[in-house]
């Protein structure tokens, strides 16, 4: 087995970009129903996701556990909590399970698109005083159901990020 050559430690440099400066305003936009019933309230973007590592050690390590990272990430839920009008349970009815393209469009105006699909609307409980809300869940597929393909999301950055 070959000497392994020691990692060489490296020093962090500015970002490039420019930090969003406030969340207000991120919108969703839902391409099967582009004026559904609800009003975004907080939006969580979907996270990417490397998964758990992969376990290498054999019976030839001498010290620690060798692992290693997996060939494919997963973009995971992302999830709104919205007002929402009693409407919107037949527009959510229709869109429910419909794959479709999602847009995220962020308080700079920059824009994340991927497919996926409306997959939960859970209405929080009725109170005197409090404005009624919803927890949405959208799920991303990265799966393009027109051309029956993997399909990467698209981000759009604006001028100066």
């Amino acid at each position: 087995m070959a000497d392994a050559t020691p990692p060489a430690p490296t020093t962090r440099t500015t970002p490039d970009g420019i930090q969003l400066p406030d969340g207000f305003s991120t919108l969703v936009t839902i391409a099967y129903d582009t004026d559904i019933c609800f009003w975004e309230k907080e939006v969580t973007p979907p996270g990417l996701d490397g998964g758990d590592a992969i376990e290498q050690t054999t019976m030839h390590n001498t010290s620690l556990r060798t692992f290693r990272a997996r060939s494919l990430s997963t973009m995971t839920e992302m999830s709104i909590s919205a007002a929402y009008d009693p409407d919107a349970y037949d527009e959510i009815l229709a869109a429910i399970n419909e794959e479709t393209t999602i847009t995220v469009t962020f308080s700079d105006s920059s824009t994340l698109a991927f497919y996926g699909y409306l997959k939960t609307f859970t209405p929080g409980a009725l109170v005197e005083g409090e404005q009624p809300l919803a927890d949405i869940v959208i799920q991303p597929t990265n799966y393009d159901p027109t051309n029956n393909v993997e399909a990467d999301f698209v981000m759009t950055e604006v001028e100066g990020t």
